[in-house]
């Protein structure tokens, strides 16, 4: 991703990671929430890796679709540890995502149930996060990171999450993966590349695919990396140019 936005995420992390003090003068628990989106392949599960490794954190991940009731739920939640992160892949396709989180609403009704003492085997969004902001709150000291991750981010009503967009490779990340797969800072096709890449959108997984050594090649050869990632990206934009022509050939 783009250094400085990689900076501002690592920043946060520090942050929350020494924030004891902090959070209990202002008597919050000691809990972050994150939501990464973005199109598949930008690399959001490759985030929450790189997460846990800089933390030092242990990872749970919760597969929503197995989980039978709110019991079961509660149990799981109860039985993780602190400097953890919790992780729920894909959460449009896991729940129920029509609750809503009403904070306006001042009639109360005392017999209503909870969105999460429900009886039904329906887990829904909102249920789910007011769960996990009273189980935390009683947690104490505990150091929680929860992560949800989506393709669709406007199937979502999010709440007060830190979002974090995964998107298309841009040119300072590509200069990022360059550094990383063959050992280069310059390179006299960078400046195509960057031509392309604000004209195509690929995915990092798929310009580092194009970095990696051609088969059977014992060393890396710069050059060759480089203009088959070229040839990918100009592929990569005659196929969008072709997909309205085929559609009126339709």
């Amino acid at each position: 991703m783009d250094p400085d936005r990689k900076q501002e995420i690592v920043d946060d992390l520090d942050m929350f990671r020494d924030g004891k003090d902090y959070y209990a003068s202002v008597g919050k628990a000691w809990k972050r929430g994150y939501l990464l989106f973005g199109p598949p392949r930008t690399g959001k599960s490759t985030m929450i890796a790189a997460m846990a490794n800089y933390l030092d954190y242990d990872i749970y991940d919760l597969e929503l679709t197995a989980v039978k009731n709110n019991t079961e739920l509660r149990r799981l939640f109860i039985e993780t540890t602190g400097k953890s992160i919790i992780v729920i892949e894909d959460i449009d396709c896991s729940i129920d995502l029509t609750g809503k989180r009403n904070k306006n609403n001042k009639k109360k009704d005392k017999n209503k149930k909870m969105p999460w003492e429900e009886e039904d085997d329906k887990v829904t969004l909102s249920g789910l996060l007011n769960f996990i902001d009273g189980l935390w709150s009683a947690r104490g000291g505990a150091r929680i990171i929860t992560i949800f991750t989506t393709n669709h981010k406007d199937k979502l009503d999010p709440p007060a999450l830190i979002h974090i967009e995964m998107s298309y490779c841009c040119f300072q990340a590509l200069k990022v993966l360059a550094k990383n797969y063959l050992g280069v800072a310059d390179h006299e096709l960078f400046g195509e590349v960057r031509r392309l890449l604000e004209e195509v959108n690929m995915t990092p997984a798929d310009v580092a695919k194009n970095l990696m050594p051609l088969p059977r090649s014992k060393n890396r050869d710069v050059d060759a990396c480089l203009a088959k990632l070229v040839k990918a990206l100009n592929d990569a934009k005659d196929a969008a140019l072709a997909e309205p022509l085929l559609a009126l050939g339709e």
